[in-house]
């Protein structure tokens, strides 16, 4: 399924790759990159569904959705429109997208307005890097990192020069306005 670009000789991975993959395989692509990922863990599972709940909740009615995980997003570098040119592909843990024209039956094509992730000591470090740069390049709004172990979340809005400032961050008990949405603020209290 890999297959070697012309001009390089290392093999990488495209969309076309991943949507071939059996549904049970969980991986993401970045930069050609596969990523293996686990299961998540229960109290992973616990703070992805009441975060969604709660945006859920706001978003009810409203032209913005909130995707959970599992939930396929496509970030070309440009211009890529075919499955084997675009080759970074992610699974963020929630996923808010305004912009209806990015969506189609696979999920989403191009940036998403907000993206959470909630680390894992396996996930931990292409959270904070590999895809910190991905989402700010690609123009993801609103960032989250929720670290569950330390019961922290890291806010990162991006600036007017379109790159993500110093993060705001949080913990238990507070409560976090969505720079997205004025009138939506998230209660960590039932987070943690």
């Amino acid at each position: 399924m890999p297959f070697q670009h012309k001009r390089q000789t290392k093999i990488y991975y495209t969309y076309a790759d991943y949507a071939s993959l059996p549904e049970e395989e969980r991986c993401e692509i970045i930069d050609g990159v596969l990523y293996m990922q686990a299961a998540p863990s229960r109290i992973h599972q616990e703070i992805l569904m009441e975060l969604s709940r709660q945006i859920a909740n706001y978003l009810a009615g409203k032209p913005c959705k909130v995707y959970p995980a599992l939930f396929c997003v496509r970030l070309p570098d440009g211009d890529e429109k075919s499955d084997e040119d675009i080759k970074t592909v992610v699974e963020p843990d929630i996923s808010i997208v305004c912009d209806q024209s990015k969506l189609d039956g696979r999920g989403c094509i191009g940036a998403p307005d907000m993206i959470v992730e909630i680390t894992s000591p396996s996930s931990a470090r292409k959270d904070r890097l590999e895809k910190f740069y991905k989402y700010e390049r690609a123009g993801v709004k609103e960032y989250w990192i929720v670290e569950p172990e330390e019961k922290l979340v890291s806010v990162f809005v991006q600036g007017d020069n379109n790159r993500y400032g110093r993060p705001d961050i949080y913990t238990e008990g507070d409560e976090i306005k969505v720079s997205i949405f004025p009138d939506l603020v998230i209660s960590l209290k039932n987070i943690f």
